[in-house]
């Protein structure tokens, strides 16, 4: 507009005369003239394209050349030894997830090449700011990138399972059968993860008879856990139990900290039951932190 706005403001004070000859100049009649305008317009679109690529090119392409590796688990047929994955060796205080002593086949792991990396002021400069997202058996999360490699947990049930990690338009999708049908199923499952790096929330499970899955306290008498206590950023931190008690379940949240710069940290928790089989239900919630120490009730519900 500033460009042309002056060429205009110069037209209507022209007298009419030259205005006649401006139009003329232009004229299509005129061959020499005519190429002269044509040469001209050519010119000005070739620039225009040109002007058009470098500001493409000067936009930040994060991620577009991402290379994603899923190395565990691997695709195909398998049978675990294992019959059970829910005990997850964890500590406290926590830095990020862990999977020490924990089984290949009970891991999701894998590493991502060539990610952008974040500034110096960033905890831990060398971590990647923009997790990536990770689906297991129809189930979204974040799933946040350390020096370029990922790993975390997962108690597979047995039958069909799918991970799937993405990053930008990029994709790994990896379909495993567990053939070995004894193998431990979460019957109830409780994922929780936020949209926040460097913040810590945890997950509290009640169960009917009263035992209190956290941090504190992440395996319990009943069968049920949680497997990591995620202080980063992103979790997800998952509750587990193969074999649920019957009653009423409640879920709470608890943002305990960090130094992340949103006004509202946003949570997710999904509630899964019957995992796997014709009789699996999904409930998603979303529940807004505003400040550290706030503890919400999510949800209450019956299995």
């Amino acid at each position: 507009m500033n460009l042309t706005m002056p060429c205009l403001k110069t037209c209507k004070t022209l007298p009419a005369k030259r205005k006649i000859k401006t139009a003329f100049l232009f004229d299509s009649k005129i061959p020499e003239l005519s190429l002269l305008y044509t040469n001209h317009n050519r010119a000005f679109n070739y620039l225009n394209k040109i002007g058009l690529a470098c500001l493409l090119f000067s936009l930040p392409i994060v991620g577009l050349f991402a290379q994603i590796t899923v190395n565990t688990p691997l695709g195909g047929w398998r049978s675990s030894a294992t019959a059970n994955d829910f005990a997850q060796k964890t500590y406290y205080p926590a830095s990020s997830v862990n999977t020490e002593g924990v089984s290949k086949k009970a891991q999701i792991s894998g590493q991502i090449a060539q990610l952008p990396k974040t500034s110096a002021s960033t905890v831990g400069s060398k971590n990647n700011s923009t997790p990536a997202t990770l689906v297991v058996n129809g189930t979204e999360m974040p799933l946040k990138v350390t020096d370029g490699r990922f790993a975390r947990p997962w108690a597979f049930g047995p039958g069909s399972n799918s991970v799937e990690v993405k990053y930008a338009k990029n994709s790994r999708k990896v379909q495993f059968y567990e053939a070995k049908s004894e193998k431990g199923s979460a019957k109830l499952r409780v994922i929780l993860s936020w949209d926040a790096d460097q913040t810590d929330v945890d997950l509290h499970i009640v169960s009917p008879d009263g035992q209190h899955a956290w941090y504190g306290d992440q395996i319990v008498a009943n069968g049920g856990g949680i497997d990591v206590d995620v202080t980063t950023g992103y979790g997800p931190e998952i509750y587990s139990n193969p074999v649920p008690i019957k009653g009423t379940y409640l879920i709470f949240t608890n943002y305990y900290g960090g130094i992340s710069r949103k006004t509202v940290v946003m949570a997710t928790v999904t509630v899964i039951t019957e995992e796997g089989t014709g009789k699996e239900k999904r409930q998603i919630f979303y529940v807004p932190l505003r400040k550290p120490g706030e503890l919400q009730l999510v949800q209450s519900f019956q299995y």
